[in-house]
């Protein structure tokens, strides 16, 4: 999705309906003037597809690394349909960047695989705190919207795709 200079969270097509659904939002404190900006937009995009404000759940995490493990708690306890991870990592002068991006984009994958659960990243690695401000709120749009629409669209194709299932079990018994 990522574009130069262009606004990032427009959708191409509107979103299905989210009234149903059930989401888990697991948020680092680390840099909070970024993630709280996301996290805004996550709720926004969420409540904008119908999703009430009761079945959004909001839980903190001290930094992107924890997030992993935040949404699988989720996972584990709770009955959300989907969990949306936000978080922002600036790089710094050392390898310290490299290993949080590295760590959370393969533990958040694995958990999608191992919980058979949607989990839509809307982590910024960016270079500096004007490009993560510019992607949570500002010129550029925001990817807690982003990350809430692909929750949404991934819930929805689980959801139907298990409906396309249950209806050839019943075919072939008939």
């Amino acid at each position: 999705m990522a574009t130069k200079h262009r606004n990032l969270s427009q959708l191409n097509s509107p979103l299905p309906s989210a009234e149903e659904m059930k989401f888990g939002i697991v948020v680092a404190e680390w840099n909070p003037e970024v993630t709280e900006g996301l996290l805004s937009g996550a709720v926004h995009t969420l409540r904008s597809a119908g999703c009430p404000e009761h079945n959004i759940q909001i839980k903190y995490v001290p930094g992107t690394f924890e997030l992993s493990l935040g949404a699988q708690f989720f996972a584990e306890y709770t009955d959300v349909d989907a969990v949306i991870v936000l978080g922002c990592v600036i790089q710094g002068d050392t390898r310290h960047f490299d290993f949080v991006c590295q760590g959370v984009t393969q533990g958040v994958m694995q958990l999608q695989l191992q919980w058979n659960m949607p989990i839509a990243f809307g982590v910024l690695t960016t270079n500096d705190l004007q490009q993560a401000l510019d992607r949570s709120g500002g010129r550029l749009g925001n990817k807690g919207d982003e990350a809430a629409a692909a929750a949404i669209q991934m819930v929805h194709l689980q959801d139907e795709m298990d409906t396309e299932e249950n209806a050839l079990d019943r075919k072939a018994i008939n």
